[in-house]
């Protein structure tokens, strides 16, 4: 669940996800003073009171994303349940069991955040989304962001494609106010 800050209900997770580069320097969909990261987490969450995800989604109060950047530097602990999942999922149509997770083994020490209303960062790029973007990135080992580049588009037998450079550049404000939790 997440609520307060910027949220003036309550908020369900429903499914987190992964953007990251083909290198080290790009990968967010986000940026800080022109800053990339490797990689950006989005943990999905939609609002209760409408009673279910496709209900939310079109409202404009319907998502609340949190985003986690991530840094190439020490591995995170918290993220290896993941990465080992990776291995068993590697092509298209694939599937693995995954139990017993908790996603706050994947946010930073520091919660400090900024915050605006938004769209998904995939289409239909619905305008429905509280974004909460976090200060303090995650750091993740090389080995951790390199099991999320070989993973592959194709299904297995087919010619491999890598599943790289999944992220939407960073789009224009359009007059949009960016919020920040801190000073």
């Amino acid at each position: 669940m997440l609520k307060g800050g910027p949220l003036a209900d309550t908020y369900r997770l429903v499914q987190f996800h992964f953007h990251w580069g083909s290198c080290d320097g790009q990968g967010s969909e986000h940026t800080v003073d022109q800053e990339k990261y490797a990689a950006e987490l989005h943990l999905v969450h939609w609002n209760t009171k409408y009673g279910d995800f496709g209900t939310a989604v079109k409202q404009p109060d319907g998502l609340a994303v949190l985003g986690v950047f991530l840094k190439v530097g020490d591995a995170k602990p918290g993220l290896q349940k993941v990465v080992d999942a990776l291995c068993s999922i590697k092509t298209k149509g694939k599937s693995a069991a995954f139990t017993g997770f908790d996603p706050c083994g994947l946010l930073p020490g520091c919660l400090d955040y900024w915050t605006y209303p938004g769209s998904l960062t995939t289409p239909p790029l619905l305008e429905c989304v509280t974004w909460i973007v976090l200060r303090e990135p995650i750091s993740v080992s090389s080995e951790q962001i390199n099991t999320f580049r070989q993973l592959s588009f194709n299904k297995e037998g087919e010619a491999e494609e890598l599943m790289v450079d999944n992220w939407r550049p960073t789009q224009p404000l359009h007059g949009r106010q960016v919020r920040a939790s801190f000073q």
